[in-house]
């Protein structure tokens, strides 16, 4: 290759991987981009911009020497300047990146030949300073380079304050994620401009075939009012499209377990423990726990694409398919129901379909279908942990479980003038989620076989063949529909847009049922004198202690959800140097229990949002920028299990004179009363208007963020950001049902005329009026209950999150491109968000805080999802023609660590809730008093070879995950007790690690 076609390459190059605008943006989900610049001294000449898909547009250039093209698709344009019909500069394989303005600009000193104009990286700006946003973007160039896990949240993680969530919230295998410091069911997922966030709970969401992936944004604050319903981030991914040139090419990847490290053995941890105090077994501290010697995957990925034109300028396709397996080993804890170790494999087939129509230059109308499984089977085969020996198939299994996700997108785009511009987008999907066992056994689940009493066993534990507590309905899934219209018209210095936004889910038959017999027995053990559960008044087990419980836990029903939306928005152009963006968004939920009837309606809800934008020096070297935003968040479908919809929670207490060959113990006397509940969930339907307050206020956010970006020389971007959130509203529910006995009391009302439900979903710390039913069918009586009433106080829900945001950018040019972002962070507060991470309680604004006043004693700390210090990193290095380097680095500091024990200095156990009070030994115990978890380094590194001799359409590439092998934990078990004065041998175990050290290998063909 000559000097000079080497020298044009790296130039467009530089263009279709200038990377991560990392602070600035337009509208978050959107599906388009804008182009904009200025041509001085060609007032009245015409732009012309036309994409590799054949779309054309032509805008005049106004009397400012400037002008502004919108509602572009992403893709690769020509921008021409043309005057009297001739062309008079060019710009060429300008790349539109997905919400952003690209300022493509023309000197003064007109080029009258295609020769004299070139095409370089300076010519791009270092700075978009269209938008007040934050954001990252990710594009398909750097996804095929960047050492990443083919995800979305893989992805995401490279943005700044974007950390991981806990383990214990996944979607199908999928992880999840926490944004500045929200909950990780506060996120948006959107696919081609539809949303394809989980329809039942929120968490996480559908992600694209990881090669049809054009484009990734992912939002971690200050978007318009175009778009809400989000107070954590937004992933917004844009698949590829067909374009005037035929492609297609196939590629495969394969992670071999044998270039695998296998996680470390987990062991009981040690313990210190105060005078009278015991802990439950102590002959266990410092033994094995679980074994993972051995514990590897194989994971292979082929996949393949087609895409072209159908009709050269007019009709196109792109077609993409994906099939990705995982196999592996995982070794099950000494204290499992199953003594085995488990055979998994994890298929994950995707499909992608795109077909774009330019019915003529001024409408396209385009077709998504987007198929994604996830299906999970595993068997068991035993192990014995004296010898660390693999033995012979049990014939149990584990559950199957299967998420799949099909999505259908309609988008009509029309430009009606030059100003004027109308886009239509309807969609829907429908999701099936099942989990059930092959192996259909009439066994009870035997939770804490090891804890069963060894007069009786002989030591041995006695388990059976049920491999799990609970499953799901055969029919279980849901189906969401959605409809935006979007109108955007330009008038003078102002673009105005105004639309509508609107959403429904319908979930049939989720929630859990009991395996089995429908209820488990849990084995456990407590000091002797002590009660399980004194707030239910159990009688002590007597001897040494040993009882069981019989639990049940039912929850299956269907639900329904409408979410609607309509705003407006003014982006004024001030003055060349200024822009104000004015936006206004009206947000209405409503949910509707399994009778169709609605238990929370939230009304007109008006979040205002202001940005502003200011070029400093007019030559996009510096911008200034703020912005200040209100954000709704609507309630989940889930929140009607257990909420508002027939459920039963309960446990009832024995002992045990023997146990039979099925673990079921036998000889039963009863410690209470019967099946207790702290929730008072005993299979009653609650009243819809009871369940929840006429005047419920949706969770919203309040945010503040002030930034600025500066370009550092011809080769550096720098930037700085302050991000500023307080959650000012959340929604959660109580269970401390004598607290509205006591009001009545005091209003001199007789309780006993009232049905008082059991528990109710509120506004934590505001006031709320309740209506209860009379029992003589006359109506409701209306109660207000304050927070006071509730017995909080002045306490309310609290969760402040500030950090400062630093980085430094090279962007492509010599070769190479890298970033570094710092992000010093606190997230403090009594409320995580809508679950409670070290818990892992996803019923969603139903955890259990808040549903005593006991339970939020001492619980302001910090918040589980709080890292103080992030840093991280990304690059590649071309360091010749065929080979090329890439790095990426996430060191954080650990997440806080919380000690749950029973309440007070007497260890009491006031609303029955156990080891779930904020104290520790006795004394006070907020979050993070415990400590925190260990700091985590992750250095992952790639290389690919694209050799010259088949003309760099054949890739080779290898990546290495977590090469410095660090395998610490991200989480560990929070309950410190079994009982009152009887510390849990599992207390501070690790539950959670980061993945040991992994290599993938790449091969890659695209014609």
């Amino acid at each position: 290759m000559s000097s000079i076609k080497r020298a044009a390459t790296l130039k467009r190059t530089s263009i279709v991987v200038a990377l991560m605008s990392i602070i600035g943006a337009a509208s978050a989900q959107s599906t388009t981009g804008s182009l904009y610049g200025s041509a001085p001294g060609a007032a009245g000449a015409s732009i012309i911009v036309e994409s590799d898909s054949g779309l054309k547009r032509t805008v005049e250039v106004n009397a400012n020497g400037r002008y502004t093209l919108g509602a572009l698709p992403v893709g690769k344009y020509t921008v021409t300047l043309q005057r009297d019909g001739k062309v008079v500069q060019q710009r060429d394989n300008v790349q539109l990146k997905v919400g952003a303005g690209t300022d493509v600009s023309f000197a003064e000193a007109a080029a009258t030949t295609l020769e004299t104009v070139t095409v370089t990286a300076a010519q791009l700006p270092k700075i978009d300073v269209t938008n007040t946003v934050s954001r990252s973007v990710i594009t398909s160039e750097q996804l095929d380079v960047l050492p990443l896990g083919r995800s979305a949240e893989a992805i995401a993680l490279l943005a700044p304050g974007v950390v991981a969530g806990s383990g214990a919230f996944v979607n199908g295998s999928r992880s999840s994620l926490s944004f500045g410091g929200a909950s990780v069911t506060e996120n948006a997922y959107y696919l081609n401009g539809f949303n394809a966030t989980n329809p039942l709970n929120n968490i996480g969401g559908v992600s694209l075939p990881y090669g049809s992936i054009d484009q990734q944004e992912t939002f971690t604050g200050g978007y318009g009012a175009s778009y809400g319903r989000s107070t954590g981030g937004v992933i917004n991914q844009l698949g590829k499209r067909g374009t005037n040139q035929w492609h297609y090419g196939v590629q495969a990847t394969w992670q071999p377990g044998s270039l695998a490290e296998s996680p470390r053995d987990i062991r009981y941890p040690g313990a210190s423990l105060p005078p009278g105090y015991e802990l439950q077994d102590p002959s266990l501290p410092g033994s094995l726990y679980r074994s993972r010697r051995g514990d590897r995957a194989d994971r292979t990925t082929y996949s393949g694409y087609v895409s072209g034109p159908l009709i050269e300028d007019r009709l196109f396709f792109h077609l993409a398919g994906e099939y990705d397996r995982s196999s592996g080993v995982l070794t099950n804890s000494i204290e499992s129901a199953q003594q085995g170790r488990r055979h998994y494999t994890l298929d994950a087939p995707k499909f992608y379909g795109k077909i774009d129509w330019n019915i003529n230059d001024s409408n396209t109308l385009e077709y998504t279908r987007i198929q994604n499984t996830d299906r999970y089977d595993a068997y068991y085969r035993a192990y014995d942990y004296p010898t660390r020996q693999e033995g012979e198939r049990t014939g149990t299994f584990a559950n199957t479980t299967k998420l799949k996700d099909n999505f259908d997108i309609f988008k009509f785009t029309s430009y009606l003038s030059e100003d004027l511009t109308l886009s239509a987008l309807w969609g829907r999907s429908r999701q099936r989620n099942l989990d059930a066992n092959p192996l259909d056994s009439s066994n009870p689940f035997i939770s804490g076989a090891n804890n069963q009493d060894p007069s009786i066993t002989g030591g041995t534990p006695i388990r059976n063949d049920q491999p799990a507590m609970n499953d799901k309905a055969s029919n279980a899934g849901s189906n969401t529909r959605g409809l935006r219209v979007d109108l955007q018209y330009r008038i003078g210095d102002h673009e105005l847009t105004a639309g509508i936004d609107n959403m429904t889910f319908q979930a049939n038959n989720e929630g859990q049922a009991m395996t089995g017999p429908g209820h488990a027995w849990i084995y456990s053990r407590v000091a002797p004198g002590s009660s399980p559960s004194p707030g239910f008044g159990i009688t002590p087990p007597g001897g040494d202690g040993y009882f069981v419980q019989k639990y049940v836990f039912s929850t299956t029903t269907s639900m329904s959800l409408q979410q609607k939306a309509y705003y407006l928005e003014d982006r004024w152009q001030v003055t060349p140097d200024w822009l104000l963006t004015l936006g206004l968004r009206n947000d209405k939920f409503t949910n509707y229990n399994s009778a169709g009837v609605a238990y929370v309606e939230s009304g007109d809800q008006w979040a205002p949002r202001l940005g502003a934008a200011w070029d400093v020096f007019g030559d996009s070297s510096l911008k200034v920028f703020a912005n200040l935003g209100r954000y709704y968040l609507a309630l989940p479908n889930s929140v009607a299990i257990r909420g508002a919809s027939a459920s039963t929670y309960t446990r009832e207490y024995f002992t045990y004179s023997g146990i039979d060959a099925n673990g079921n113990p036998t000889g039963l006397i009863a410690l209470g009363p019967g099946p207790v509940s702290s929730n008072n969930e005993y299979g009653q339907t609650p009243d819809p208007r009871s369940v929840a307050p006429a005047d419920l206020k949706s969770q919203y956010q309040d945010e503040l963020i002030l930034g600025f970006e500066k370009t550092l020389g011809d080769s550096w971007n720098s930037g700085a950001k302050a991000t500023y959130r307080r959650l000012q509203t959340a929604i959660d529910d109580t269970c401390d049902a004598g607290r509205i006995g006591e009001k009545l009391d005091a209003m001199g009302v007789d309780s006993s005329t009232l049905d008082i439900p059991g528990c109710v979903i509120f506004n934590p710390g505001k006031r709320n009026t309740f209506l209860l039913k009379k029992r003589d069918g006359s109506g409701y009586l209306p109660v207000s209950m304050s927070g006071k009433d509730w017995g909080l106080g002045g306490q309310k829900a609290k969760r402040d999150y500030v950090a400062v945001d630093l980085f430094i950018e090279h962007p492509m040019r010599n070769n190479w491109y890298g970033r570094v972002d710092y992000t010093w962070s606190r997230n403090f507060g009594n409320t995580e968000g809508q679950v409670k991470s070290d818990l892992g309680q996803n019923d969603v604004s139903k955890t259990q805080d808040w549903d005593s006043s006991y339970l939020m004693e001492y619980a302001g700390g910090y918040l589980a999802n709080d890292r103080r210090h992030q840093l991280k990193g990304y690059g590649a290095y071309q360091f010749t023609d065929e080979w090329t380097a890439s790095a990426t680095l996430r060191m954080m500091s650990g997440a806080p660590r919380t000690c749950l024990g029973y309440y007070g200095a007497d260890e009491s156990d006031p609303v029955g809730y156990g080891s779930s009070y904020h104290y520790c030994n006795g004394s006070p115990s907020r979050p993070g008093d415990a400590g925190r978890q260990p700091w985590t380094a992750r250095v992952d590194l790639g290389v690919m070879y694209r050799p010259a001799f088949a003309q760099k359409r054949l890739a080779f590439g290898l990546d290495v995950f977590n090469v410095l092998n660090q395998r610490r934990p991200l989480q560990s078990e929070s309950k410190y007790e079994q009982g009152p004065y009887t510390v849990s041998n599992l207390y501070g175990v690790g539950t959670y690690f980061t993945a040991p050290r992994s290599a993938r290998l790449t091969a890659s063909y695209d014609f």
